[in-house]
């Protein structure tokens, strides 16, 4: 799991290339950050501490060979099977292995001669798109280089904006850049499941749940002298840091006391979880720990139930 450190090294590594193609669009960098630690955040936090140059660690960022899949190609032989299929399982195959000599929990399925990679480039753009959207993109290994992942990855944010019809918004809110997320990593958006919605991860949580984690995260991943796109939230320095551990989303609410008539009347916003948040006061009250957090793009202070808030 990417922590800040890695992101103020993506940031550090490419902020600039980043900084000039979101120019005229919606999205921020501590978003793109958000994404670069949900898509391939397996390999290249772990390749930034090996000797590799950059280009090197880039082109090591595949992954994704988990079967089942209802996606094209769902084997070896369905990818074979059309125009350029021998070509590009042996493209994926080798990327498998590269990668796999670096990254100690692929080394095992690198071992079976069959799989291959389904995911491309630094924002992971899925084979499914080879037969019939764009196969140059996979066959020339256009992948391999940051400016053409990420100009194919904000090509895909932009239809995802579209199918939520945010497409004339010039600026998204945190939860609409996840909604949008989400969109991105499965080809639509459910409002009625939230966040919980897209891949979900070993520990349970979801696509949606991750990446609007992981741009809080990012917001706190400053640059030393460098201005970076999108605005952290204003917090106590010195207050704990904590992560909203409960599975339905966690009321924040407006004083230290919850109604059991009517446990909804002075709730300010629900937080979904894994969302971060820090301490304001030291001591919970009635069982409530006052915390401030930025939601939405905006930074909102109340009480939540500390049962329910782990520290990070």
């Amino acid at each position: 799991m990417p922590n800040v450190n890695d992101m103020r090294w993506f940031k550090l590594q490419f902020h600039q290339k980043i900084d000039a193609a979101l120019q005229g669009t919606p999205f921020t960098i501590d978003f793109m950050t958000a994404l670069a630690c949900q898509e391939s955040g397996e390999v290249w936090p772990i390749l930034r501490k090996k000797d590799l140059s950059l280009d090197r660690i880039v082109e090591l960022c595949v992954g994704d060979t988990f079967d089942g899949r209802s996606a094209f190609p769902r084997s070896r032989a369905e990818l074979e099977s059309v125009p350029n299929g021998k070509r590009m399982f042996q493209i994926a195959r080798e990327a498998l292995v590269d990668m796999a000599q670096f990254i100690n929990g692929y080394k095992e399925v690198a071992k079976k001669p069959n799989k291959f990679c389904h995911g491309f480039g630094v924002f992971q753009y899925d084979i499914q798109f080879f037969r019939n959207e764009d196969p140059d993109y996979f066959l020339e290994r256009r992948y391999t280089n940051f400016e053409a992942s990420l100009q194919k990855a904000l090509g895909e944010l932009r239809n995802a904006t579209k199918k939520l019809h945010l497409e004339n918004k010039p600026k998204l809110s945190d939860l609409e850049m996840t909604y949008v997320a989400i969109a991105y990593n499965t080809g639509g958006f459910k409002p009625a499941l939230g966040l919980r919605q897209g891949h979900k991860s070993d520990d349970g949580k979801f696509y949606g749940e991750n990446i609007f984690s992981f741009i809080g995260q990012s917001k706190t991943a400053t640059l030393d002298g460098q201005t970076t796109t999108g605005t952290a939230p204003t917090v106590t320095p010195a207050g704990a840091r904590f992560e909203v551990t409960s599975s339905d989303p966690l009321r924040l609410r407006k004083e230290a006391f919850k109604d059991p008539n009517n446990p909804e009347s002075n709730v300010r916003v629900k937080l979904p979880h894994g969302h971060i948040v820090r301490a304001v006061a030291t001591q919970p009250i009635n069982g409530f720990l006052e915390v401030e957090t930025s939601f939405a793009g905006e930074t909102i202070r109340g009480f939540a139930s500390a049962q329910f808030l782990k520290p990070v």
